[in-house]
């Protein structure tokens, strides 16, 4: 029994988790440079482990894995500054970037096994 489809990889589904709660979270922002920066690079992670996996090539997973690692960052760098700048409570700001940490050892982990 493997994985047949993107939305079984558990870095997938943990991913698409943190981009609806950031969606949810900035819905009513009115600083929309942040708020579509920061909604489309949580959507492009998710966007790129789908993407990867799709290309039926470890090589090519592997690569959108990487991909999905840096937009990640980009997230992360985000929640930094939606914190410094007040536009996030510290508690969200601990509880959406220690749910990163967690996907992104899951997806290291992935990178690890291909």
């Amino acid at each position: 029994m493997g994985i047949n489809r993107f939305e079984d990889v558990i870095d997938w589904q943990k991913t698409k988790e943190l981009s609806v709660k950031i969606y949810t979270l900035f819905f009513e922002s009115k600083v929309f440079g942040f708020k579509d920066l920061i909604q489309r690079a949580s959507a492009s992670v998710m966007n790129n482990i789908a993407e990867g996996f799709e290309r039926k090539s470890n090589k090519e997973f592997n690569q959108f894995l990487y991909i999905a690692k840096g937009s990640y960052g980009k997230v992360g760098s985000m929640l930094y500054l939606a914190n410094n700048l007040n536009k996030i409570t510290e508690k969200d700001f601990r509880i959406f970037f220690n749910f990163s940490e967690e996907i992104s050892k899951i997806r290291s982990g992935l990178i690890k096994t291909l």
